[in-house]
């Protein structure tokens, strides 16, 4: 199993049971812990090891492939490269270190999506793992070429990962082209979050997410808006259980005090899944 040099040997940041619900902790852009930096594939290796939720972003480069990364104006904050991600070629990315938290400069390099399917295909993932690929832009960035690519790329390991956006047609097109590939659709984007806010319609929300997405397996909400659900009387996360979905609430950043509380809130709700970029914090935090 890989490990960053150095590191002691901890329980595995996976999952944690509540009353008879297991709740598993997403690895946030492929962190095991917040000090991690994001996207190294010794990390998402380890994680899929494990049977761990992993999570990664795409956005669409100068060649109509995918790199992994989060940011596709600009990637100077991510990499030792810099402008707008379409403006690059595949050797290119591949030829740019990313950085760590501190803006330093680390031995790995950027990965293509073709690097990380590769990955997968010589390090078979735990039957329980699940790799989340959250793509960041529109349906406008997805030609009929970018789609195909996406779809070979991801084809042979596609049963080990779930596609998600907040760009319902995104979802569609490229699921839709990718058989075996897991559904995934996060609804709070385009100002859902500011029109749920002045109209309470908690039931219209989850009305509206599964007729956007009809696939999807799971659905990624914002956590404050699942407490503010709560507070309000209304179940959203067992509104789309009885809809068959799943809950993924993001983003827990760290494992300090008031996280933790949130996330024994979210527990006690049911979640099944907390996206966090202290998967071994929480886990120590929240396993009794």
């Amino acid at each position: 199993m890989p490990r960053f040099s150095g590191e002691a040997r901890t329980a595995d940041p996976v999952s944690v049971t509540r009353e008879g619900h297991r709740t598993c902790f997403k690895w946030h852009r492929a962190r095991r812990r917040l000090s991690d930096p994001v996207f190294t594939g010794r990390r998402i290796l380890e994680g899929m090891a494990l049977g761990a939720s992993v999570e990664v972003d795409l956005v669409v480069h100068g060649e109509q492939g995918f790199a992994v990364l989060h940011d596709n104006r600009d990637i100077a904050r991510e990499t030792t490269g810099q402008g707008p991600v379409a403006g690059l070629t595949a050797a290119q990315l591949r030829a740019l270190h990313l950085r760590d938290n501190s803006g330093q400069p680390i031995e790995d390099r950027v990965m293509l999506l073709e690097d990380l399917c590769t990955l997968l295909a010589q390090n078979p993932p735990h039957p329980d793992a699940l790799l989340q690929l959250d793509y960041k832009e529109d349906s406008r960035s997805l030609p009929p070429e970018t789609v195909a690519n996406f779809a070979k790329r991801v084809g042979p390991v596609a049963g080990s990962m779930i596609l998600s956006s907040g760009d319902a047609a995104s979802v569609s097109l490229l699921c839709d082209a990718t058989p075996g590939l897991h559904v995934g659709y996060d609804p709070c984007h385009d100002g859902a979050l500011d029109r749920l806010a002045k109209t309470r319609d908690f039931a219209g929300f989850v009305a509206g997410a599964i007729a956007d997405s009809p696939k999807a397996e799971m659905i990624y909400l914002a956590y404050p808006m699942i407490l503010q659900a709560d507070e309000a009387g209304f179940d959203i996360i067992g509104a789309m259980h009885a809809a068959g979905r799943r809950v993924d609430a993001y983003t827990l950043r760290n494992a300090d005090p008031g996280s933790i509380a949130i996330a024994e809130h979210l527990l006690a709700l049911k979640a099944d899944q907390i996206t966090t970029d202290d998967p071994e914090g929480l886990a120590a935090a929240l396993t009794p």
